[in-house]
């Protein structure tokens, strides 16, 4: 810190220091300049610094010490009122609240000194002629807290007319509405709280505590999309600060009963220092009965040695957290309840803790949640099958015989039937019995292996599931099963295509499968050789068909001849023999090949006929376990040909079938991610909001294997976020997608604009500070690209960044930057715009004192565009010189410098001439601001208005309206002066 030597630097420092964000960095100085300011003999400067340590304090959880600096504060109030400057007197009185709350919070304050507290408020507040709304607020406020008397001193407040002195409108908002939930009036305290939500009433801290304290009443009456948003938006402006221990509390109570566990492990993880936070009792018995809702939920599910985030200095499992938690939240609600002559403190958090998940499924929230992996594996409270599940044979060998016939016809619960043969086979105390329908002990490994074949392709792990496939045919073959072990082997040729890189189709070995599988079918007719049975040899041609498909795609759009040929023979050979064979199920596969390619080369007529058929095919043969993969792709299809109403109805039928047969190898994230495009299309916001989100939560299911799938979603998701207005929500989103520890693994560019997705966001939230840091850090991860047009892009909205943030030494050296990376990679009109902009902000920061310097920005401007117009680089030459004069206007203008303002706005109008219909709205704002020179600033009214009155009739003759609409409306404001 500088030196302190006199009382003008102690008010330079306490600004500086008011500047900072709330912390402990902040809290140290201010306590520090309370030391400096007592050197003088100043009662201005020592009240600043007693008011800016008791803010510190507030805002940085140690409210319970508010108290005794306020103390001082109102010694020197009472000894030397003339000392304090006008804001500074305000605060006393205003602070009389700040010190009741900070009372009523310290269990070891009695009630009684919180009384005298309200009595020397209301005394107070009645002296200096002031409205007792406040002082009726913090009585509200001790019958709430102690359960006294509640709905009448509600009443005496609520009823009362809002003073001077009142909080602001926002947070009384939040206290009301709080006041309905604890009543059990859900659906008051929403509606109390819809002009917070709306913005009509909000300040610093608003709306999100509003978010936070909303989040289990959304959920409780329906409104899960909204509770998403409100967790997004509460938890970001939460996170990390020491004074929001009860917020992150209450978000992650929300995680856990919203089936988000990991999430809420997640977030306690990134805010464990608030257990080091003591100095707000009441808001850390918020905080930690929130955590425990999370802890205890996990213990439930029997996750007690799962290791967690808790107190530092210790490792923590759930069961020993949940343990610290009980005792010191039991204790610290039992000194409430000691001091305040009730139970209300510890049956509020009874209630908080019986209460249970609020929702049948885990509510996507749209961001990813990498703790506990083995969590987020799969939902906390799994779906249940809308159907009776395939009872379990007690007797093994029937168990055996029914999982085979499930298996034939592919039905889901055959993989369970399996799982419990592969449980009963393995048991230590297991004695196979030779003779029965299960068959030999090497036949049942045979299947077992080409089971965990199944389940590892299942988990998108190819070389595993090939393994074991090529284990479950030399089995097969020890046991004389050819046709068996022949179908597994040509299954081995074909899992890794379209999947593992560099794997390409084995035609020679395919010709070969085939070739020995009609061998064995005509031996087995013969009678002459082990037999093969008729899904056998289908599978064989559906091997074959697959690899042709396969080649046929890769090869789009223009494939080789014998390419296109040999699938149509391979398709149409299968569905033939399919068909001629009884086999619907295996005929539609065919159909859905067929129906694939046809859509991929434009015959969506086509492509929705065969799908259409292939469905009909499934109804008649009763299998509708194999219509969500129809399903999908017809919605796919339908999709594509401009049909999304019909779609988005074909995607929903696919999800809830896949839903109703429990098939979890169902592609539900790339289903939910078309449905979620097909909802947007359809200007159904909230629709394709839920659907992204369970397409990223889908994804990550699969783990690292779908992790690159998931942060692509998900910055689908941000835009449709961002475009819909919501630019906190996708903020949100995009740093879940960068703070993923995957991220480092995912594609360089999708994170790039991931990166550069979230600076713009940050902007527009004006968050410069951090949108700066990201322009700067992507701008070094894309400095080495050999494509340079980005960094030119990126350079130049750093620029802009850092000017708003107020950085303006680092602003100019990144324009320099930009400029230079201007020379090597173009990009007129952006680097011209990020100029003007800048000369705009710089006459913002320094009014006319920065003339030069704007004028400066300009000249750069031009040179960009003269440079542009001698070289080749695509740009809007007719824009660039309309918007650099009209710039000059406003900058001229702001100097006070009228006539050149309003000459260059008139040469912004003829530059804007020459773009035609394009420029005319432009060209409707140059005139605005002339014709606001000229009438107010010049005086010449009758001009100005001729010259908006002709502009308007021009902007109604090219449909322009609105712009019309204003331009009458500044002449007619223009009149009203002149009168």
């Amino acid at each position: 810190m500088d030196v302190l030597d006199s009382v003008d630097a102690v008010m330079a420092a306490l600004r500086e220091n008011d500047a900072r964000p709330y912390g402990r960095q902040r809290t140290v100085t201010a306590e520090e300049l309370v030391d400096a300011a007592e050197q003088f003999d100043d009662t201005g400067v020592r009240a600043m610094a007693l008011l800016e340590l008791m803010e510190a304090y507030e805002y940085d959880g140690e409210r319970s010490k508010a108290p005794v600096v306020f103390a001082r504060v109102l010694k020197l109030w009472d000894t030397d009122r003339d000392g304090f400057g006008e804001w500074a007197g305000q605060q006393v009185l205003w602070r009389f609240k700040w010190v009741a709350t900070a009372l009523l919070g310290t269990p070891d304050v009695p009630l009684e000194a919180v009384r005298r507290w309200h009595t020397e408020m209301h005394d107070r507040y009645r002296a200096a002629g002031h409205g007792l709304q406040p002082y009726y607020a913090q009585r509200y406020h001790l019958a709430a807290h102690t359960g006294v008397d509640t709905e009448n001193a509600f009443e005496l407040w609520a009823a009362r007319p809002r003073s001077e002195l009142s909080d602001c409108r926002a947070c009384e908002i939040r206290a009301q509405a709080g006041h309905h939930v604890r009543s059990g009036d859900d659906r008051r305290a929403l509606e109390a709280w819809r002009p917070v939500f709306e913005g009509e009433s909000t300040c610093a801290e608003e709306p999100y505590l509003s978010h936070a304290h909303a989040l289990l009443p959304l959920l409780r009456e329906g409104r899960s999309d909204e509770a998403r948003s409100s967790h997004l938006v509460g938890y970001r402006f939460a996170r990390g600060k020491s004074g929001m221990a009860r917020a992150v509390g209450l978000h992650i109570e929300f995680c856990a009963l919203s089936g988000n566990e990991p999430r809420g492990l997640e977030i306690l993880a990134e805010n464990r220092d608030l257990f080091a936070v003591t100095g707000d009792p009441v808001g850390r018995l918020d905080f930690l009965t929130g955590v425990e809702v999370l802890i205890a939920a996990l213990a439930r599910g029997g996750h007690g040695g799962l290791a967690v985030s808790g107190p530092p200095g210790t490792a923590w499992t759930v069961d020993s957290l949940l343990a610290h938690l009980r005792a010191e939240a039991d204790a610290l609600a039992a000194r409430f309840d000691a001091r305040n002559g009730t139970d209300a403190v510890s049956a509020r958090r009874r209630v908080r803790l019986e209460r249970r998940p609020l929702l049948a499924e885990p509510l996507a929230l749209g961001v990813r949640a990498v703790a506990a992996p083995e969590l987020a594996a799969a939902p906390a409270t799994p779906p249940v099958p809308l159907r009776a599940a395939e009872p379990e044979p007690a007797d093994f060998a029937a168990l055996v015989v029914r999982a085979r016939e499930l298996d034939l016809s592919g039905h889901p619960d055959a993989d369970r039937l399996w799982q419990r043969v592969a449980e009963r086979f393995t048991a230590a105390d297991y004695v196979h019995a030779e003779g029965t329908g299960a068959g030999t002990a090497g036949r049942l490994r045979a299947e077992l292996a080409e089971q965990r074949a199944h389940l590892a392709l299942d988990r998108d792990d190819w070389s595993g599931g090939r393994a074991a496939l090529l284990e479950a045919g030399e089995l097969f073959e020890q046991e004389g099963l050819a046709g068996q072990a022949l179908v597994v082997r040509t299954r081995a040729l074909v899992v890794e295509l379209g999947d593992v890189e560099g794997a390409t189709s084995d035609w020679p070995a395919l010709d070969a499968a085939l070739a020995e599988a009609d061998a064995l079918l005509a031996a087995g007719a013969a009678g002459a050789g082990p037999a093969l049975t008729t899904d056998d040899y289908l599978i064989v041609l559906q091997c074959r068909a697959f690899a042709a498909h396969h080649d046929l795609i890769r090869a789009l759009p223009e494939p080789l001849a014998d390419t296109a040929e040999r699938f149509e023979s391979t398709v149409t050979a299968y569905r033939r023999e399919s068909t001629e064979r009884g086999s619907l199920r295996r005929s539609a596969t065919a159909r859905q090949y067929g129906a694939d390619v046809a859509a991929r080369q434009g015959r969506m007529a086509e492509a929705v006929a065969e799908l259409r058929g292939a469905l009909e095919q499934l109804d008649s043969a009763e299998l509708p376990w194999h219509t969500p993969r129809v399903l999908g792709l017809l919605g796919q299809v339908l999709l594509q040909s401009g049909e999304q109403a019909e779609a988005v109805e074909v995607f929903h039928r696919a999800l809830a079938e896949a839903t109703r047969w429990a098939d979890d190898s169902y592609p539900f994230g790339a289903t939910y991610m078309m449905l979620g495009h097909a909802c947007a299309h359809l200007g159904d916001n909230g629709a394709a909001v839920r659907a992204l989100s369970q397409a990223a939560a889908r994804f990550d299911r699969k783990g690292p294997a779908g992790a690159e799938e998931a942060a692509q979603v998900r910055l689908q998701l941000a835009d449709l976020l961002r475009d819909a207005g919501r630019a906190a929500d996708a903020v949100a989103v995009l740093e879940s997608v960068l703070l993923d520890p995957a991220a480092p693994d995912l594609d360089v560019r999708m994170l790039a604009q991931a990166r550069l997705d979230l600076a713009r966001g940050l902007f527009a939230l004006e968050e410069f500070r951090d949108s700066a840091e990201e322009y700067l850090r992507l701008a070094d991860e894309v400095a080495g690209w050999e494509e340079r047009h980005t960094h030119t892009v990126v350079a130049g909205e750093a620029v802009l960044a850092l000017a708003e943030a107020g950085r303006w030494e680092a602003a100019h050296a990144a324009r320099e930057r930009a400029l230079a990376s201007h020379a090597e990679a173009p990009r007129p009109d952006q680097i011209a715009g990020m100029l003007r902009e800048f000369a705009r902000l710089t006459m913002h920061e320094q009014g006319p004192d920065g003339l030069d310097s704007a004028l400066e920005r300009l000249a750069e401007a031009d040179a960009v565009r003269e440079a542009a117009e001698r070289g080749d680089e695509p740009h809007t030459s007719w824009y660039l010189r309309g918007a650099a004069h009209y710039e000059r206007a406003r900058v001229y203008a702001v100097a006070g410098r009228y006539e050149t303002a309003l000459a260059e706005a008139e040469l912004a109008i003829t530059a804007y001439q020459a773009g035609g219909e394009p420029a005319e709205t432009p060209r409707a704002e140059a005139v605005r601001l002339a014709g606001l020179i000229e009438g107010t600033d010049l005086g010449r009214t009758e001009a100005a208005r001729a010259r908006l009155a002709a502009a308007a009739e021009r902007c109604r003759g090219f449909g322009l309206h609105e712009a019309a609409a204003i331009l009458t409306g500044l002449r007619e404001r223009i009149g009203q002066q002149e009168r």
